[in-house]
């Protein structure tokens, strides 16, 4: 069974920078999207950025100009770095991949980023 595991949150101040990871390993199959999505307490999940096997990458609006996706195609790892953070940046970020094999869409754990002074 494949899975998801990320690391790289915690606490940072406005402004500041984090890079986030995610490690897909195990049976996963071929994939073929990778995104990052945030969720606040009583908010739905919402898509930040998502990058395709072709490296077309996609973001947010609120994200735009300051979280970058990346990949290492080597260590199948993903990456999100986020840059001049803000509170409102405030969430726990999951992993997501979108592969060939069941169940087709894999989730990490979620990791806790918080933007406060």
């Amino acid at each position: 069974q494949g899975q998801l595991v990320e690391s790289g949150g915690g606490l940072v101040q406005p402004g500041g920078s984090l890079r986030l990871s995610c490690a897909a390993s195990g049976s996963i199959g071929m994939i073929h999207t990778w995104a990052w999505y945030r969720q606040t307490p009583g908010q739905q999940r919402e898509l930040v950025a998502g990058l395709t096997d072709g490296d077309t990458a996609g973001y947010a609006d609120s994200v735009q100009g300051r979280f970058t996706i990346s990949r290492d195609n080597a260590k199948n790892i993903i990456y999100l770095q986020m840059n001049i953070l803000k509170p409102e940046d405030t969430g726990v970020y999951y992993c997501n991949v979108r592969s060939t094999k069941s169940p087709y869409d894999y989730w990490g754990q979620g990791t806790q980023v918080t933007v406060s002074s």
